[in-house]
């Protein structure tokens, strides 16, 4: 029978990393179990604090239509209480000690972390192997009900009911063909949600909440040795899953730009253009990232400068790349100031994307993006939770822990001419435009015949 720790108190805490020209190491030990689980310990003495993180390699990409939103659903089931651990324990263990507690779900995986003292790192690692070896006997058709409930008032409140709240959502079903496990969202869809069945979540537990589909990375103040026999004890006896078959569709490529005009709850109308981009990880994706920085981050941007102060026409503009597993996007969203049409958004962004077509950019803009993307870095790897959370996504999405430490290697050396290239090739391509304005006032948006987006009932 297992039984919680004894608890001790501490200070919750920050590690940090001083931020230098190159980028800093991080140095870590790897191994797995005979289970297959993937086993990564970082130590830093910095700080007395710790973070513990176990990532799966499940998101909604793993779903099937007809079947989606399982990921999220999880989520929120694996913090309802285990065989040992009742409902509510974990929460309440955790914040007695001053604990961050957190998960999240994306397409590509689910993560659960808590940042503890590092004398309660025992304690984190027992109830995440609670969860991950012994679930299913607290699962009933009760709690899953609970659960569904909860994560359908959280679609009506960041999605279906908050302005602009389902734009990611008209996006990504235009963007991709229906099949495609990017075409729908994380949170998945109300009839969805409905339809899942107690044997449907379990059979997606068993397949996906397996140890072999798992990464644990421990970050901070703690003792190498100890944890590693900490990490034998509680993970060991869970037994591996099956093999298990992952999507990788072709990259995907739209026939024809698609255009799209909604009605929302909204004061000020918005528009979103999306195209295709590489996967995570490649060095198109960098250079993607460097001409997004370059379109819209900070009040010199192209962007920035055209429409929001020469212009003064936007209220705020955005460009954005995002590189997932198995494909990616560059978007842009601007939205108008009052008395705006989103035509005059679109003119306004073209005009820019012709002269970079053009003209290319700058040396200088080149490196700023980068001294940004720099930035950035540094700043994830001054915590442990950052490091941990790194560790875990190259560890589980890219194959190789390592390659965190040279994830600036990437963005070595980029041209302007490099990123000219790239911006012909993604601007030069077709693309999703979704107009939303406020109701009643089409003719803002940048298509005004274009017949309204119809609404898939939820």
């Amino acid at each position: 029978m297992r039984t919680p720790l004894p608890l001790l108190g501490g200070l919750l805490m920050s590690a940090t990393l001083a931020a230098t020209a190159q980028q800093p190491a991080v140095t870590f030990d790897r191994y797995s179990l005979d289970n297959g689980l993937t086993v990564i310990l970082q130590e830093d003495h910095s700080a007395p604090v710790a973070a513990v993180l176990v990532m799966y390699h499940v998101g909604s990409k793993n779903e099937k239509p007809g079947r989606t939103g399982f990921a999220h659903l999880f989520e929120h089931v694996m913090f309802k209480g285990s065989e040992h651990v009742a409902d509510g324990e974990h929460f309440r263990l955790l914040q007695e000690i001053g604990a961050n507690i957190n998960g999240s779900t994306t397409e590509d995986r689910t993560n659960y972390f808590e940042v503890v003292p590092s004398n309660e790192v025992e304690l984190a690692l027992y109830l995440e192997s609670d969860r991950m070896g012994y679930l299913l006997p607290a699962v009933n058709q009760a709690k899953l009900d609970n659960q569904r409930d909860v994560v359908k008032n959280e679609r009506r409140q960041n999605y279906d009911n908050q302005p602009y709240g389902t734009a990611y959502e008209k996006i990504t079903g235009a963007l991709y063909p229906p099949e495609h496990p990017y075409s729908w969202p994380v949170i998945g869809s109300m009839d969805d949600l409905s339809a899942a069945s107690l044997d449907d979540v379990k059979g997606f537990f068993r397949t996906y909440y397996a140890p072999n589909n798992a990464v644990v990375v421990v970050a901070g103040d703690i003792n190498a040795v100890q944890t590693r026999e900490w990490v034998e004890k509680y993970f060991g006896g869970i037994p591996r899953g099956k093999a298990i078959e992952r999507p990788n569709p072709p990259l995907p490529v739209l026939p024809a730009d698609v255009r799209l005009v909604a009605e929302d709850e909204v004061q000020l109308p918005r528009l979103f253009l999306t195209w295709h981009e590489a996967p995570r990880g490649t060095r198109e994706d960098a250079v993607a990232d460097v001409l997004a920085s370059i379109l819209s981050s900070g009040k010199s941007s192209r962007l920035y400068r055209a429409l929001v102060l020469d212009q003064q026409i936007a209220q705020n503009v955005d460009a954005s790349a995002d590189g997932s597993e198995i494909a990616g996007t560059m978007s842009i969203e601007i939205t108008a100031k009052p008395q705006r049409t989103l035509a005059e958004m679109e003119k306004g962004v073209n005009a820019v994307l012709d002269e970079v077509l053009s003209h290319g950019v700058t040396e200088k803009e080149v490196q700023a993006a980068l001294n940004g993307e720099e930035a950035q870095l540094v700043a994830r790897l001054s915590t442990v939770l950052g490091r941990a959370n790194g560790l875990a996504t190259f560890q589980l999405l890219e194959g190789d822990a390592s390659k965190y430490s040279k994830e600036f290697d990437r963005f070595a050396g980029i041209t302007p001419g490099e990123v000219h290239a790239l911006a012909q090739k993604i601007f030069g391509s077709h693309k999703v435009v979704l107009s939303i304005v406020p109701r009643g006032k089409r003719e803002l948006s940048a298509d005004p015949a274009v017949p309204q987006k119809k609404e898939t009932p939820q």
